[in-house]
């Protein structure tokens, strides 16, 4: 037999034949059997053949893990994996299962494994399993997209070093991921569950040239690619990355520095709270500004990104509004400027008024209707009541987006007869120019409903 060699991103690897272990690297799989190894959760079956590491799906079975006994907090971790025909897979990292935990149900973060079959191409991204859902998708790395082969093996690389998680998929970037809600945890690898679809029964996903590498990991990391965005979840603070980017935090955690009521020279001294590093404007009937009032920022933006993670209740009516003017409205009500709408869907009225969903969770409220790239990703764009989600406002002169949970909503040109159209059929046609100013506040809004904020973020752009 030939040995076939490749280079995948700088590992050299022998197809068809398990890495040896050496210069730091463990096998996690011995080729043989499933030594080390213990099953979690569901029943799908796990066996050694040809020394692969096969997983095959079983009928009404939970998704099924076959994890380390051992736990691991930073490695770098290589492997191969192809999978038979269109079902979705992963590999669970820094993962844990606890009795106290949905009865010992495995979470933690996933490297993605899926076919490029339904136009989402999320292999590679990381998913916060029985969590918090998708963390990093990778709708803003269209390279990475680009990176996984159907029915062909393919090679995985994970780096889990501090508060860092970035995945390569045959020497290209997918994830970079900053969070540190678990430092340590087993590996597993999931054999996702399909129900009672008989047509999908005994379909494998095979793994081969598992190994981990534990110690010297800042020596032997690989340079990130520039283009592939870091995106992280630390609570009210900025990645050394962020911060070398120019980001700056918009609110610190703790006071209420660098905001004021939006008709007030100071902050409200009622109707907003600020605890557990977590902004919260209360209910108070559902009326706007008729509690502590809006908020905005002690000076105007341009040009800008602007990051915001919000939380909302059943019912809440919020928003996050840009180019503010806190003159045009001085009677009741909120002050005037574009918005990101913030609203629960199924249980708010407002979100059947407007036109065409123009009120909706994410949309440019009462003028563009938040509207997903492709329909099916409809389902990833709400976290749930209670969770976390991300509000991202990109503004660059004229050109606007709205991004909800990474994933781009709306676009706009707001310089346009088209734009100027849309706002004279909606309740801001009474306001001259509406949309067109060149520089304004950002704005919290108090719409009587509890909703909850934190990471609010920006990045002026020149």
């Amino acid at each position: 037999m030939v040995k076939k060699i490749v280079f995948i991103g700088f590992i050299l690897v022998l197809s068809g034949y398990p890495l040896r272990a050496g210069n730091g690297w463990q096998n996690l799989f011995n080729g043989e059997n499933l030594e080390g190894w213990i099953q979690l959760n569901g029943k799908a079956k796990y066996y050694v053949e040809n020394r692969e590491l096969i997983g095959e799906t079983v009928l009404n079975s939970p998704n099924s893990f076959l994890c380390t006994k051992k736990n691991y907090g930073d490695f770098i971790l290589e492997f191969d994996v192809k999978l038979d025909g269109d079902f979705n897979s992963g590999v669970q990292i820094r993962s844990e299962s606890n009795k106290e935990y949905r009865n010992g149900r495995v979470h933690g973060y996933q490297a993605e494994i899926e076919p490029v079959t339904n136009d989402r191409d999320w292999s590679g991204g990381i998913y916060d399993e029985a969590r918090r859902g998708w963390l990093y998708n990778l709708e803003r790395n269209p390279k990475g997209k680009k990176a996984f082969k159907k029915n062909e093996w393919n090679h995985f690389r994970v780096e889990a070093i501090g508060n860092s998680i970035r995945t390569w998929i045959n020497g290209i970037q997918c994830a970079n991921l900053v969070d540190d809600m678990t430092p340590e945890g087993f590996i597993g690898l999931q054999v996702h569950s399909i129900g009672n679809r008989k047509e999908d029964a005994g379909m494998t996903i095979r793994w081969r040239n598992i190994r981990i590498m534990t110690g010297n990991l800042e020596a032997n990391r690989l340079t990130p690619d520039p283009d592939v965005p870091e995106i992280s979840y630390l609570v009210n603070k900025l990645t050394p990355g962020e911060k070398q980017k120019g980001w700056k935090l918009l609110w610190d955690g703790k006071t209420t520095d660098r905001w004021r009521g939006a008709k007030l020279n100071h902050f409200p001294d009622h109707g907003w709270v600020i605890k557990d590093n977590v902004l919260t404007v209360l209910e108070s009937g559902g009326a706007e500004s008729r509690g502590g009032g809006d908020i905005i920022t002690t000076r105007k933006y341009k040009n800008f990104i602007l990051e915001v993670d919000f939380r909302v209740t059943k019912g809440t009516n919020s928003g996050i509004k840009y180019f503010v003017d806190p003159n045009l409205n001085k009677g009741a009500g909120s002050a005037i400027g574009c918005e990101f709408q913030i609203l629960d869907n199924a249980n708010h009225p407002d979100a059947k008024n407007g036109c065409n969903g123009n009120r909706t969770l994410g949309s440019l409220y009462d003028l563009i209707p938040a509207t997903p790239p492709l329909n099916h990703l409809k389902g990833y764009l709400f976290n749930g009541i209670g969770n976390w989600n991300r509000a991202r406002i990109i503004v660059k002169g004229c050109h606007v987006e709205h991004w909800l949970n990474n994933i781009k909503i709306v676009e706009y040109n707001r310089c346009t007869q088209m734009f100027r159209t849309i706002v004279a059929c909606s309740k801001y046609k009474v306001w001259p120019h509406f949309g067109e100013a060149e520089e304004g506040y950002i704005l919290l809004q108090d719409h009587g409903n509890e909703g909850s904020f934190r990471n609010i973020k920006m990045l002026e752009l020149k």
